[in-house]
């Protein structure tokens, strides 16, 4: 008898209650073990790989690729009773050839061990999985054998003419038929339509995001930083950071600076709640990084700043950027954050004016470094490279003032890194 688990979405934290589906690995009828990767779904904050928690035949799927599924719902149906049902069908697969299945004294082939998700991937792309030469263990078929065979394939493809369809014999129409010909009026119609989206995946979370930053009394304070002594160090500093195959920016030396300038004024480090009747203050300074990624703006953060040195924020860096390129940070990446620096000048544009993230008070929005010509102290001029950096804070506990303050704080250490590092844990 069938004993069907209707199999849900379970609650993945950080209070997100709906994600989208992103790709299935089962499809209806395949066999599923614990711990067997059934679909990857796009949260608010992060790409998540739901597995299954029981061993069993999946009878229904609930959702196409791009639906939103609710947390608490079901995702597919397991029958757990068939334990043993359609076991040749999930890892001994019987690859027939479609054109021969019917014809006279076919033999049928011999069976492949694969997985569910490698068959799907041979059927995409028309492969009989029987010519995929095997890598895995007692003869399995994986991935990447499917793809190097796709590989090899699309290297050689031989020009072949169809006996079906001849070549059509070549019309010509001589110019004095042409030129007796009534000229047509063509009349030009417009057929370009408008395409509309739902908002959703990292889009949403922005939506939901600024829609709270709205409430939030913004106070803005700019000012420039003159980084002639930093971008003068940081070449002998990238010689030992490329010897641990670390890429050193300026943003690590940024990050670092307001860790510092954050423990000489904390409330910059704090949060308020709904009633604005309680300030905490955070104990890590985990910083967050605005990163442009495929998927969209996204703010992973580098956690416990002012216990890591110059080098470990800028690993720490690399590895947040390297996940959000593939769409990989977790959830535990994108949360927690205590303070945003914004380095909006990487892309360009001399500075921009930030929104507040909640639940944190203060963000900074930096950028781009230019050239230009300064005084020195003798009024002589010299070519100085300067950036613009724009704060933005919650005025209803950060007044002027304070955030003034900090600002000088976190431009000295820019201006003379060497009081930076004598300063550092």
């Amino acid at each position: 008898l069938a004993e069907i688990v209707h199999f849900k979405l379970s609650d993945i934290g950080e209070g997100i209650s709906e994600v989208v589906i992103k790709e299935w690995f089962v499809k209806v009828g395949d066999k599923v073990n614990q711990f067997d990767s059934i679909c990857e779904v796009q949260s608010d904050k992060a790409s998540v790989t739901i597995t299954s928690r029981y061993d069993g035949v999946v009878t229904k799927i609930y959702y196409d690729v791009d639906d939103t599924a609710k947390v608490g719902f079901p995702l597919v149906d397991i029958d757990v009773a068939s334990d043993g049902l359609a076991k040749e069908q999930i890892d001994e697969v019987c690859d027939e050839d479609a054109n021969n299945k019917h014809s006279e004294g076919f033999i049928p082939s011999q069976k492949v061990l694969t997985t569910p998700a490698v068959r799907r991937l041979a059927a995409e792309n028309n492969i009989n999985l029987k010519d995929v030469k095997p890598s895995g263990k007692d003869g399995r078929i994986l991935k990447e054998d499917v793809l190097t065979y796709l590989e090899n394939k699309s290297s050689f493809k031989p020009t072949t003419v169809s006996p079906t369809q001849p070549k059509k014999p070549t019309q010509t129409i001589s110019e004095k038929s042409v030129e007796q010909r009534p000229k047509e009026k063509t009349v030009s119609v417009n057929t370009i339509e408008d395409r509309r989206e739902p908002i959703k995946g990292i889009a949403k979370t922005m939506v939901k995001t600024m829609s709270q930053a709205l409430k939030i009394p913004h106070f803005g304070l700019s000012d420039e930083i003159d980084l002639s002594a930093l971008v003068a160090l940081r070449p002998m500093l990238k010689e030992e950071a490329s010897s641990k195959n670390l890429r050193l920016s300026y943003l690590p030396f940024f990050v670092k600076a307001a860790s510092l300038a954050l423990s000489k004024y904390p409330i910059l480090n704090s949060s308020i709640d709904e009633k604005c009747e309680t300030i905490t203050y955070k104990r890590s300074h985990n910083i967050g990084v605005a990163i442009d990624s495929k998927q969209g703006l996204i703010v992973p953060n580098i956690k416990q700043v002012q216990s890591l040195s110059i080098l470990e924020i800028a690993a720490e860096l690399n590895r947040l950027q390297d996940l959000a390129e593939g769409g990989q940070l977790s959830v535990n990446d994108l949360t927690g954050g205590t303070f945003t620096l914004s380095n909006i000048g990487s892309i360009g544009g001399k500075f921009g004016i930030p929104v507040i993230f909640p639940p944190e008070v203060a963000i900074g929005a930096i950028g781009a470094i230019k050239i230009q010509p300064r005084f020195d102290e003798s009024g002589n001029i010299k070519k100085s490279h300067i950036i613009n950096v724009v704060w933005s804070a919650d005025h209803r506990i950060i007044d002027g003032a304070t955030m003034t303050r900090f600002s000088n704080l976190w431009k000295h250490y820019l201006e003379v890194p060497l009081k930076m590092l004598l300063e550092m844990k």
